[in-house]
């Protein structure tokens, strides 16, 4: 019996290994790397160029960041609307050289360059750039080197034309719902009544327009029971054009001091509001947190927070109900996974503020589809006639009865038109070199 097992033993492993060398030489090895990147190596990847083109009104200025390699292969990422291209320039020649598949070594790198909102614009638009070129490396989509997908195509809102007029303004939120929009959001400021006598109260030589480059405490700034009832009524006459059943969300309050903001959000309330967003800025967790103990509507906030150590303060003082990154000022596709899974720990789900090209609202399609407590993802381009023709390869319109399907080809999945592109450009040139700021350099180290 024994003889019997050891000679099946020997068998089994011979033929074992029969079978396994036929597969690994006729198969496997071919198949291993058949969706990888061969010219050379991914390890033998080098980053040998970055060029910018900048997109004007695609809804704002947009530079698109090219990181151009030794294969040949390049990667896209996009510098923050409104931000100068200069916030990605300057880093050139600190990735000159770098592997782009080590992504969080390169972020670790640069990401002291970055700050709160458009100061950020440079590191997120690289660090899109090399999860689009790693991705095309490897030839797999971002959202599975995340981890893999929890949706299979994200839910938008749209960016929609204010009116002083609420029903006119209810009219063109209902053509959102009609066009397949399941998510609304509204402006609802107080530059509507600033012209209706007895409705604010604030310093008699400045305009609401003059305080609004002030921070919303000091603005010296109150709304009277007048103008918080205009302002609910208005809300009102909208719930009445779309209904109570879709949610809808509201943003851009004007900067108002905190007691109004309290006051206003429970007039609201009847509402039934899904957020009431940046009523006062992200610094102030504990005002936000004052703000949200007394309102009974969602308050978020979060679109110019750079990193997650911001947004988990304020989810661990349970300042917010809701985080609103940006990805291209939060850190980018990395930063703004880690910043939504750390918001869920906390039992906090994640929208995503999103301004911008293609590029950037690919990059977030990705980020969106890989983490889990993700709500809604903005779009202000919707009505801008030629953005679609900014892109290639991707399902059109992007926008789709209010979703965004997620692509399946390697990296972001998506290209740019070339003449597209040239027709809307702000500056001239297309992805000229730059090799003016090959050598920039400073003493960087953070640390002694």
């Amino acid at each position: 019996m024994r003889r019997y097992l050891d000679g099946r033993r020997t068998f089994l492993r011979g033929a074992a290994g029969a079978l396994g060398a036929a597969f690994w030489a006729d198969r496997t090895l071919d198949g291993a790397v058949q969706n990888v990147n061969t010219n050379s190596k991914p390890s033998e990847l080098r980053i040998t160029d970055m060029r910018v083109a900048v997109i004007a009104r695609a809804p704002m200025t947009c530079p698109i960041l090219r990181i151009d390699t030794n294969q040949g292969i390049y990667g896209l990422g996009e510098v923050r609307d409104g931000a100068s291209k200069t916030y990605a320039l300057m880093l050139k020649s600190r990735i000159l050289g770098e592997n782009p598949c080590n992504i969080d070594k390169i972020f670790r790198k640069i990401k002291q360059f970055g700050g709160p909102a458009r100061q950020a614009g440079g590191v997120c638009g690289i660090e899109m750039a090399l999860w689009d070129l790693a991705g095309k490396a490897y030839g797999v989509p971002v959202y599975q080197m995340l981890g893999g997908k929890f949706r299979e195509r994200i839910r938008c809102y749209a960016d929609t034309t204010e009116s002083r007029d609420p029903k006119e303004y209810g009219q063109r939120l209902k053509r959102r719902a009609e066009e397949g929009f399941t998510w609304l959001k509204m402006d609802l400021g107080i530059d509507l009544m600033e012209d209706v006598p007895g409705t604010i109260t604030r310093p008699a030589d400045s305009s609401v327009a003059e305080r609004s480059t002030v921070q919303h405490m000091f603005t010296g700034i109150e709304l009277t029971p007048k103008g918080i009832e205009v302002m609910s009524s208005y809300a009102g006459a909208i719930r009445e054009q779309v209904g109570m059943e879709i949610p809808l969300s509201a943003d851009h309050f004007g900067h108002i001091g905190v007691n109004s903001c309290i006051r206003l959000g429970k007039a609201l309330e009847k509402w039934n509001l899904a957020w009431l967003e940046d009523m006062v800025p992200w610094q102030y967790p504990d005002l936000l947190k004052e703000i949200k103990d007394a309102v009974d509507i969602p308050i978020l906030t979060g679109e110019d927070i750079y990193l997650k150590e911001g947004f988990e303060e304020l989810c661990r003082k349970r300042a917010v109900d809701i985080i609103h990154p940006d990805l291209a000022s939060a850190g980018g596709i990395l930063e703004t996974h880690k910043i939504g899974d750390m918001a869920q720990e906390y039992g906090v789900p994640m929208a995503m503020h999103f301004a911008g090209s293609p590029v950037s609202c690919f990059a977030a399609v990705h980020c969106a589809a890989a983490t889990e407590n993700f709500l809604v993802l903005e779009n202000h381009s919707v009505d801008v006639p030629w953005w679609n023709s900014l892109a290639e390869g991707v399902e059109k319109p992007i926008v789709n009865r209010g979703f965004i399907q997620v692509p399946e080809k390697p990296g972001l999945g998506v290209t740019l038109n070339e003449e597209a592109v040239k027709q809307h450009l702000l500056d001239p040139g297309y992805f000229e070199p730059t090799p003016e700021w090959d050598k920039e350099r400073s003493w960087d180290r953070t640390w002694s």
